[in-house]
Formats: C-alpha cells, sequence, structure tokens
C-alpha cells in the first residue's frame, strides 16, 4: 500500500471541472493543499463543481485518501491530460 498523500504532492482527481468553455467529468490535475489523517484537499486551476452541481468558490475539493477518484499524477504525464 501507498503512503497517504501529502501537501505540495500533484496529483488528479476524477471530478466535474471546466475544460474549452464546456463542463465535462474527467480527470483533472490539482495540488494538495492539505491533508489529515483520513482527508486530502485538492485545489484546481479551473472552476470544479460538487457533486450535486454546484461551483466550488474557491476550487478545492475534498475527498479520502483511499478515493477511487483521486491518483498521483503519473510520471511525465502534462497536468490536465
Amino acid at each position: 500500500m501507498r503512503a497517504k498523500y501529502s501537501a505540495g504532492e500533484r496529483v488528479e482527481m476524477y471530478c466535474e471541472h471546466m475544460r474549452a468553455g464546456q463542463r465535462q467529468t474527467a480527470w483533472l490535475a490539482g495540488q494538495v493543499v492539505t491533508a489529515d489523517h483520513r482527508l486530502v484537499a485538492v485545489r484546481f486551476e479551473t472552476d470544479v463543481f460538487t457533486n450535486t452541481g454546484w461551483p466550488v468558490p474557491d476550487r478545492t475539493l475534498w475527498c479520502t485518501h483511499g478515493s477511487r477518484h483521486l491518483r498521483r499524477l503519473a510520471e511525465g504525464m502534462a497536468p490536465g491530460n
């Protein structure tokens, strides 16, 4: 099992976000801004939305460390791909 995420780490989250002026649900690169024993907060450079469709004002989404919607950014992969 890999170590939990830590602040400053680049990750990808499967979430609803804006890309090319359209809402889409796909993997989006962001940066972990805080993490505790259970949750990870990831901040993005584009608008993101809650699972109920509301925009997130600070562009920060939270999820658990073991979520299937969160993964480490693949080595050599450009953010946002």
